[in-house]
């Protein structure tokens, strides 16, 4: 047995591990830059989240002090609750994201580098000069990638610049005994042809790297007004302004040559190699990218917001149900007998006081004739959850209320539990029944004290009653049935299941239990399970509100 719940143990232990994993690649690692801040915080949280979960799974049982119990409940269970949504939000994810994959929008989203993926853009100055800019209407000569070149041939000046914007001068070779002369602003460079002067201040002809200037230049109208060129008929020319430097890394590379949307000739200078595809492969990248924090951010805000609905529906506390149960047996008199049946409170160190008195004023003002608390009252000890219980005083029925023990007094000291509500107001039925106008009103202990000799005894509870006169069975937890069924009761009153508290985990319950929630029938027994009026673990409900229920008895005779 111990080997077995060891090898349960581990299997929770590995698949919440793994769970975690894929949240952390899916959230973390798939949607962040590696060694930048917010891959480090959402790594932290990875690993110290669960942990304030395990700590507050354990924490109450270890006898840890309350208020550490308290400090670890709230992130702890809240992080178990967004740990289900996320992963069932990412999953839908994995379903969209090859169709996500195809429309989306192959520009407009940043790439891996931090420059921008739409077709047309420039590469900003600091770029590397090896990078290709896919711009249209920019011609592509063999070698120049796309982009601005720089002059490595003799008679360029150092660190011009060959693009419109960053000169204002230009010096186009005129031939053999050309000469300068001065030029106009936004001109551009050119150089490398035999006997062009360089431009003042500076040597004369250079070829180091880092040059920007163009080795041949079109001949194009001359400027109104300006000098022809001897030579050149035609041809404006001016001199190169000198003292612009070449920064490492600035666009172009040594020896290209500018490339000008409409130029007649764009003469190939360069000979860097250009990447095939690598375009395409950064745009292919950003897209992945896009899609990633897409889903990412919209399976946490569908977590986040489920998990915060599901919270405000416990804390606003129980709402009021109300079912007519007609009994074969039950008399004309009892016709209409009303029985506030509530469950699964679970105070704890999250649902406390308040919590009691919400449920205490839900109750009261349905008015009933008896009261029914079918048993998960508390999740702790009578020392620490004690003045959490204190309004259950406040609680008024015209026959009394009645206690029977769930599986979870078992886990918090159930006999003290036990005299405590006898305290408050409320009579425990302990294996016993007692006669109430109309029929019998029988309780059993949870299956759950058979560990401690103190299980469910229905020979006691129910043998030698009158059979001829109706019964209704308090037990906690639904699976007793078939034992009320074999003792003649006709209605039992149950709860534990919460309904399942957070779908899909009514899935779950239905695999353990006969009746999830509602009244289904059995034979001649009819069984009612209700939702319970609090929650366990996380503070959230999904799908299963809480309730307190107001059951009518009715008479076939009325």
């Amino acid at each position: 047995m111990v080997v077995l719940f060891v090898l349960i143990a581990l299997a929770v232990v590995g698949l919440l591990a793994g769970v975690h994993w894929y949240l952390w690649r899916r959230l973390v690692r798939d949607t962040t830059a590696p060694g930048g801040l917010a891959r480090r915080a959402g790594t932290v949280a990875a690993f110290v989240l669960p942990l304030t979960t395990f700590g507050a799974l354990i924490a109450g049982r270890a006898g840890a002090p309350f208020a550490l119990q308290r400090a670890l409940a709230w992130p702890g269970y809240l992080w178990l609750a967004l740990v289900l949504y996320l992963t069932l939000a990412l999953l839908v994810g994995e379903v969209l994201r090859p169709v996500l994959l195809r429309v989306a929008p192959s520009g407009g989203e940043e790439g891996t580098d931090g420059t921008s993926a739409v077709a047309g853009a420039v590469r900003p100055i600091d770029a590397p000069i090896d990078a290709p800019i896919d711009a249209p209407g920019v011609p592509q000569g063999p070698g120049t990638s796309g982009a601005p070149v720089v002059s490595g041939t003799p008679g360029a000046a150092d660190g011009v610049l060959s693009t419109p914007e960053s000169l204002g001068t230009a010096n186009v070779p005129g031939g053999p005994g050309a000469s300068d002369v001065p030029g106009t602003p936004g001109a551009l460079t050119a150089a490398g042809a035999p006997g062009a002067s360089a431009a003042p201040g500076h040597p004369g002809p250079s070829s180091a790297p880092g040059a920007f200037a163009a080795p041949a230049a079109s001949e194009t109208p001359a400027a109104s007004g300006g000098p022809d060129v001897p030579g050149r008929s035609g041809t404006s020319v001016t001199p190169a302004t000198a003292g612009t430097p070449a920064a490492p890394g600035h666009l172009g590379s040594p020896g290209g040559a500018p490339s000008i949307p409409g130029s007649p000739e764009t003469p190939a200078a360069s000979d860097a190699p250009t990447t095939p595809g690598a375009g395409a492969a950064e745009r292919g990248g950003a897209r992945r990218l896009f899609v990633a924090r897409a889903i990412a951010l919209g399976a946490t805000a569908v977590a986040v917001g489920t998990v915060g609905y599901g919270a405000a529906t416990v804390l606003r506390g129980p709402r009021v149900k109300r079912v007519t149960v007609p009994l074969a047996k039950l008399p004309r008199r009892a016709h209409g007998f009303r029985i506030a049946v509530v469950s699964d409170i679970h105070l704890g160190p999250i649902l406390g006081r308040a919590h009691t008195q919400r449920v205490v004023e839900a109750i009261n003002r349905t008015n009933p004739d008896l009261i029914a608390v079918v048993g998960d009252l508390v999740d702790g000890s009578v020392a620490d959850l004690g003045p959490a219980a204190e309004p259950l005083r406040g609680l008024r029925a015209r026959h009394g209320s009645f206690f029977v023990t769930g599986n979870h007094e078992y886990f918090s000291g159930a006999r003290q539990w036990v005299d405590h509500v006898r305290e408050l107001g409320l009579r425990p039925l302990e294996n016993e029944r007692t006669e109430l106008p109309g029929f019998d009103l029988a309780g059993v202990n949870d299956i759950a004290g058979e560990d401690e000799g103190e299980g469910p005894d229905f020979g006691r509870a129910l043998g030698d009653r009158d059979r001829s006169r109706a019964s209704v069975l308090l037990a906690h937890q639904p699976v007793v049935i078939h034992d009320a069924v074999d003792h003649g009761v006709d209605l039992q009153l149950s709860g534990h299941t919460h309904g399942g508290q957070m779908w899909p985990g009514d899935l779950v319950a239905a695999l353990a239990n006969p009746t999830v929630a509602g009244l289904e029938r059995y034979g001649d027994t009819q069984l009612y399970v209700t939702r319970g009026a609090g929650a366990w673990g996380p503070p959230v409900r999904v799908g299963a509100p809480p309730d307190v229920t107001v059951v009518e008895l009715a008479s076939r005779h009325a």
